[in-house]
Order: structure tokens, then sequence, then C-alpha cells
């Protein structure tokens, strides 16, 4: 009886991940009525990710109202894994699609919301987080996040700082004693898949904050800010250096998070795939299916695609990705453990004929993909 893993990232605007399982699951059984099949929801560490993890883990989302990127209330979620274990984006809290594009300002934005949830998730006992942190509308450092877990970012007269972006420039010091004590017996993991450093032309400022809405000069402002910021971190945390890779991801954050929190950044995929214990799950399949909306050379740099196909290959086991479209560079991805690229369409297709006929498109490449299994098998 052959035993096959379908784990697919969702189809963007069309098909989610557990509807592609469902359709991969139809089409093995036509071909193969006697296969064991899992489905398994997956995300990268990107939008989505909460409800993936939480769907496929039985977890339960927990919703609450905190402070947005502008401080406005917004309500915001975070999955519960289970009685120890949370999994807490920053977008639900403090990412850049809550604001209209005329309010976004990272002079003026902060992720106070995401410590607020960090802060929730405490109190509901929780004692390992892990932090997805793509797709922020902040460029302050992290410090408004810290400081809704107790950090006290003060002037050169020693008032406190609210924490915004354009607080990097006045803050002199950092007063951790009002830390919460519980984050002393939490281990928090960041999920982080860009390896910028803090400062300098590939920094969190120069890179990011223009497209969070900074104009050349704001960016040269907060870049100042980020500089004046790193030395009081390098001056009150041993052993910080914000050359680092990943201490420039969210505007910032990725560097708080580290110095103040002692956070482990981690592949987004590959968290996801460990706390969905893919490993196990992979042990004594015959195949396994993967796939994306888009295939192009970034899909084989940390993606869902990219990050399958490697347990696939240290496991031997054969791995098919079933992409939406593929440029041509996405033949990267045959290098990182990949056997076989299925696009779902053959033709130059309108994008807009595309979307409105993912589903039968998929089937059929999916079909396509377990009768061509079925003839090798009986060679």
């Amino acid at each position: 009886m052959p035993r096959f893993l379908f784990a697919s990232d969702t189809f963007k605007g069309t098909l989610s991940s557990g509807e592609l399982a469902e359709l991969l699951t139809q089409a093995a059984l036509e071909f193969f009525p006697d296969a064991e099949c899992v489905g398994l929801e997956v995300a990268d560490g990107g939008e989505g990710t909460v409800e993936a993890v939480a769907s496929a883990m039985g977890g339960r989302l927990r919703r609450l109202e905190v402070a947005g990127p502008r401080g406005g209330a917004v309500r915001a979620r975070y999955a519960l894994l289970d009685e120890r274990r949370a999994l807490i984006e920053m977008a639900a809290a403090s990412g850049l699609p809550l604001l209209a594009p005329q309010e976004r300002n990272p002079l003026l934005t902060s992720t106070y919301g995401t410590g607020q949830l960090i802060a929730d998730a405490l109190d509901q006992g929780v004692r390992e987080i892990t932090l997805a942190i793509g797709g922020s509308a902040s460029n302050d450092g992290g410090m408004g996040c810290l400081r809704a877990l107790g950090v006290r970012f003060l002037d050169g007269q020693g008032a406190e700082l609210e924490g915004s972006g354009g607080d990097l420039a006045r803050v002199c010091q950092i007063d951790r004693t009002a830390l919460d004590a519980r984050l002393a017996e939490t281990s928090v993991r960041v999920m982080c898949d860009v390896d910028n450093p803090l400062l300098g032309p590939r920094g969190a400022t120069r890179v990011f904050a223009p497209q969070k809405g900074a104009t050349p000069e704001m960016v040269e402002e907060l870049e100042r800010g980020m500089e004046n910021y790193a030395h009081v971190l390098e001056s009150c945390v041993a052993g910080f250096d914000a050359s680092r890779p990943g201490m420039g991801a969210a505007g910032g954050l990725g560097a708080a998070t580290c110095a103040l929190l002692g956070a482990e950044l981690v592949s987004g995929i590959d968290c996801v795939l460990d706390l969905l214990d893919f490993d196990e799950l992979l042990k004594g399949c015959d195949l396994c299916v993967t796939g994306e909306g888009h295939a192009d050379s970034q899909s084989a740099h940390g993606k869902v695609v990219s990050g399958v196909a490697a347990r696939c290959h240290a496991a031997g086991v054969p791995c098919v990705a079933i992409v939406g479209a593929m440029s041509p560079d996405a033949a990267e991805l045959l290098q990182v453990g990949v056997d076989a690229l299925v696009p779902t369409v053959i033709d130059a297709t309108p994008l807009e004929e595309l979307l409105a006929h993912a589903r039968e498109n998929y089937v059929s490449a999916a079909r396509r993909v377990f009768s061509l299994l079925r003839l090798g098998t009986g060679l």
C-alpha cells in the first residue's frame, strides 16, 4: 500500500494549503485506491502561518484588542498550540497592511501591539513562543515590543520614550529592571528568513524603510537614529553584534528580541516543519507532493517548496512540486531536492483566467502526476 504525504503552500488568492491536500488526495485515490494519504497544512513563516499551523496541530486561535502600528486599537490573533506553546505573527498587530498608504510613516509606527500579544501568551501559561516577524510596518528597533514587556527606553533626561522609529536617536539608556520576569523561563524563537544586519546599505532602514512609507529624508533620519540605538544596545548588552545577519529583520525587531529576550533566529519553514513533526510524518512515505502558486529562483531559498524538498532529499523520499506557474529560473529547485516540477498550466494564459480556473487546473496537474506515477510503478 503506497503512502503519500501532501504539504503545499497556499496558492494565494485561490486555493488554501488544506484545499490543495484534499485535491491531491482525491487524485491519488483515483489511481491508487488503496493508498494512505496524509495532508498537512504548511506555511513558511509569512502570512497565514498561524492559521495553517493551528489547523494542522489542533491548536486554537486567541483574539484580543491591541495597539496597532500607529497606536489605534486593532483586533489581532495568535495561536495557542497547546498549554505551553504559542505561535505569534507580528504582522497581526504591527503589520503594514493594517495601515492605509497615507498612514505609513516609520518615524511614527511601533511594534507595541506585538509585545502585547506576547504578554497575553505569557498570561495564558505559555513558556515557548515562536514569533514570525515578516510584514512589519515599523522601523522602531523593536522598542515598542519590548516596552510592552516592561523594558524602559530612556532619553538623556531619564524620561521614558514611547518607542517609535522617531525615538531611536533619543535613546540614551535601556532599563530592563521591570522586564516581565516570566520571560526568564520562556524560550523565544524568531522566524527570520532575511540576513540583513541592523545598519548600513543592507540594513533595516535603507532596505526596508522605503517600503514602509519612508521618504529619502526619513531614511537618513532613521538610519542615524538606528546607529545611536545600536550603540546603546552594544553598551548595555554584552556580546550584542549589530552586524549579525537577521538583526535588521522587521525594522530591528530581530535585534531587540535577540539582545533583550535571548531569542534564537530560525528559518521560518524549518521551524514550521519542526512544529508539525514533519520528519516523523515523512517516515515510510513513497512520495511527497509540495508546491506553491508561482515558482521562481526565490522558491529555492527559505520557502515551503525548498524546505519540504530538502527534508525529503535527506530522508530519501521522492518529491514532486506542483506549481501554479513557474519562471525559467525555478529550475533551481531541482538542485535542492525537488525531483520533478509540474506546472498547472502549460500554455501562456492571462492571469485573470489562471485565477478563475485555479481549481480545475490544479486537479488536472494532480491527475497527471499520479497517472504518470502509476505508469512508472507498472514498468
